[in-house]
């Protein structure tokens, strides 16, 4: 399987993970995830998914600065509704991260290690999504602003003869090139920017 060449510069996270650690899926509880990993998730590499791991990445180093961040220990509220815009691509790379699920999720173990109802859609009051650790209450809301890093002005033209079925190999190659382009600036160029992930604390989200 081959990606592009960029996924590897994205920095990794890891995670503990005390359900892997008790059903022995991974020692210590610790597992890394890439961006490759939510590439698979959701199938596609686009600014959204790109912007939702930023936003997730950031959120828990907010949230646990130089501990190991705790998966299932964090729950999610997303602005958008589940049916609205990218919301559920979003929702789908803040729970492969932070183990946060809505209701059909793990219900738990003797009342622990539940990710059930952690990941909410239509929370008025956010900005794009807030986390927010269920041991100390601690929250921080994310917006996002992916207008920092515009598109390549050729993208739209080439789009279009792709969907009219106009479109020849070179124009498919070229438009696959710049949209990971635009993935690349935004992961890679703005990673760290704080204007494009903008963070401030909130209330308890529960």
């Amino acid at each position: 399987m081959a990606f592009p060449e960029f996924f590897a510069r994205v920095p990794a996270v890891t995670l503990r993970d005390p359900l892997a650690e008790l059903l022995g899926a991974a020692e210590g509880g610790l597992i890394e995830y890439r961006f490759a990993d939510a590439v698979k998730l959701t199938g596609h590499s686009c600014p959204t998914v790109a912007g939702a791991w930023l936003m997730t990445v950031r959120a828990l180093r907010a949230l646990y600065g130089d501990e190991i961040p705790e998966r299932g220990n964090v729950a999610v509220a997303l602005r958008e509704s589940l049916d609205g815009g990218v919301a559920g691509v979003i929702g789908s790379v803040a729970g492969l991260l932070t183990g946060a699920s809505g209701p059909g999720g793990f219900k738990g173990l003797g009342g622990r290690h539940s990710r059930r109802n952690l990941l909410q859609f239509g929370v008025a009051g956010n900005g794009s999504v807030a986390f927010m650790r269920r041991d100390t209450n601690a929250a921080v809301d994310c917006t996002l602003r992916l207008e920092m890093v515009p598109a390549d002005p050729c993208l739209g033209s080439l789009l279009g003869v792709i969907l009219n079925g106009t479109a020849n190999p070179d124009d498919t190659r070229q438009f696959g090139n710049l949209w990971q382009e635009r993935v690349a600036r935004i992961l890679i160029d703005h990673g760290e920017d704080l204007e494009m992930v903008a963070l401030r604390p909130c209330a308890n989200l529960l």
